[in-house]
């Protein structure tokens, strides 16, 4: 039997995940094998299953996680003491921002097409646009109905999107273009 090889970091679930992040994006859930995450790792597979029992619990566990830094987010901008109208700017910008700043984590959550997982991927999205919806009506005063949210969501979803897929850009360098496109949404409710 072959002496372990000897490893540069003890392997845990966010190690594991962003590897397996960073291999889903780059080459899509399919292409992705628990050997070669493992691989990637320096660790045998084996040593994969002691923290998810197969590929498609990992990449729950990725979404799941993704979902919850976009909600604590969110959770963070309501935090903040300040007027209405700029509390809801700045839930709008708030989730450019992130998407922007964490592409690989907003294509995992919202652009990978995979079929035989969307049935799962249920629950974390619409925790979070459910708290995303009930926040803009609420701040809204109760005004704005679920088609204008969801049409405010569709907007700001594109904008990430297109960004998203032009990754030599920072949030900083489309600051100006995020805060006009708020803008005009916002002067759209007016």
């Amino acid at each position: 039997m072959a002496a372990r090889k000897a490893v540069n970091q003890e392997l845990t679930k966010e190690i594991i995940l962003e590897t397996a992040r960073d291999l889903f994006v780059s080459e899509g859930y399919q292409h992705v094998t628990m050997r070669k995450i493992a691989r990637s790792l320096g660790y045998s597979h084996g040593s994969l299953y002691y923290h998810f029992k197969n590929k498609a619990e990992l990449f729950y566990s990725l979404v799941a996680k993704d979902f919850n830094l976009l909600n604590e987010t969110l959770d963070d901008i309501l935090q903040e003491d300040t007027h209405v109208e700029k509390k809801l700017s700045s839930i709008l910008l708030g989730y450019i921002e992130f998407g922007i700043k964490h592409p690989d984590h907003y294509r995992v959550m919202f652009l990978m097409q995979e079929e035989s997982l969307q049935s799962k991927l249920q629950q974390e999205p619409n925790v979070t646009y459910e708290k995303f919806a009930s926040v803009l009506h609420a701040l809204s005063g109760n005004q704005m109905d679920p088609r204008l949210i969801w049409s405010i969501f569709l907007s700001l979803h594109g904008f990430v999107a297109y960004y998203c897929g032009l990754p030599e850009l920072t949030y900083e360098d489309v600051k100006g273009m995020a805060e006009q496109h708020v803008q005009f949404l916002l002067n759209g409710l007016r």
